[in-house]
Parts: C-alpha cells; sequence; structure tokens
C-alpha cells in the first residue's frame, strides 16, 4: 500500500479509474452535465497541463483510487477524486486526501456536485464544509474554470479552520 505521485506512463490508468468511477454520477448529476465517457483523453489532457498533479493509491502494484491538487493563486484546489468502483469504503479516498491535505499549507478547496451527496459526505467527515451560495459562486469563478452550469449545480468545501468565508 503506497500513495504514490503519477508519471507519465500512469494516464491511461487515471482516465480509466476516474471514467469507472465516475458512473456514479450517472442519473444523480444535471443531465445536462453527464457525458460518455465522463472525462476524455483530451480533457484529462487539458487538466494535468493546466497544473493539476495526479497522485495514485496503489495496493500489490494496481492503482486503486486517484486524487489530483492543484496550486490556484493563493489556495490550493482537489481535484478529481476517484477510487474504483470495485475498491470503494476501503480507506483509500481517506488515504489520499490525507496524503495530499499534508502536501499544503495553503488554504484547500474542494469543488464537487451538488448531488453528489456521498462526495460531500466524505469531505464533511474529514473537516470540511460547504461555504454558502453566494461564497461557492464566487470560489468557484475565482479559482476554478468551469461553464456557469456547472457553477449552479456545485457545491465547494473548506477545510474549517483554514480558509474564513
Amino acid at each position: 500500500m503506497a500513495v504514490r505521485q503519477c508519471a507519465d506512463n500512469d494516464f491511461d490508468v487515471i482516465l480509466e479509474i476516474i471514467n469507472d468511477a465516475a458512473q456514479a454520477y450517472r442519473g444523480r448529476i444535471p443531465a445536462d452535465r453527464w457525458k460518455d465517457p465522463y472525462m476524455s483523453r483530451g480533457e484529462l489532457r487539458h487538466e494535468i497541463s493546466d497544473g493539476v498533479r495526479f497522485w495514485a493509491y496503489e495496493e500489490n502494484g494496481v492503482v486503486l483510487g486517484v486524487m489530483g491538487i492543484q496550486d490556484v493563486r493563493d489556495v490550493t484546489l482537489i481535484r478529481h477524486a476517484y477510487v474504483r468502483t470495485a475498491s470503494r469504503n476501503k480507506g483509500i479516498g481517506s488515504k489520499l486526501l490525507r496524503f495530499l491535505m499534508a502536501q499544503t499549507e495553503q488554504p484547500v478547496l474542494i469543488g464537487t456536485w451538488k448531488d453528489a451527496v456521498w462526495a460531500v459526505r466524505f469531505y464533511e467527515k474529514h473537516g470540511f464544509k460547504c461555504v454558502s451560495e453566494q461564497e461557492k459562486n464566487r470560489l468557484l469563478r475565482m479559482y476554478w474554470q468551469i461553464p456557469e452550469r456547472q457553477i449552479e449545480t456545485s457545491v465547494v468545501l473548506k477545510e474549517t479552520g483554514r480558509i474564513t468565508e
């Protein structure tokens, strides 16, 4: 069991895990935001070239989960946190999140779909809380590059004690 930074040759496994795990969103997020595959090769390349650094949780040589971290101005964003469907609820996401939190001293923000209640609960369990609707809109426009429709249907969580509204 190890958390390690992803290398260039991990690209396909990152994409595979994201698209496998994102199936949980099907029928949950607004239909106009869903697509299959959830993330294309080009989108993943764009995210990496935009500064998202992926980390993998690996067990017996198999990557079971991935999570990205991205420094944007004065904050760190947790991006694209996914665990293989078959490996969920085994603490993998928690291990990745704790590891990435230790990699930064900046305030940490996380954006996710409003209707992904399991994801919101996961982050709340780890000391994050949803910001107000007004603050969410401001933060998403300031630190993310996403369409207005995604802003409408998302939440932002902040680590309590490290960033203030």
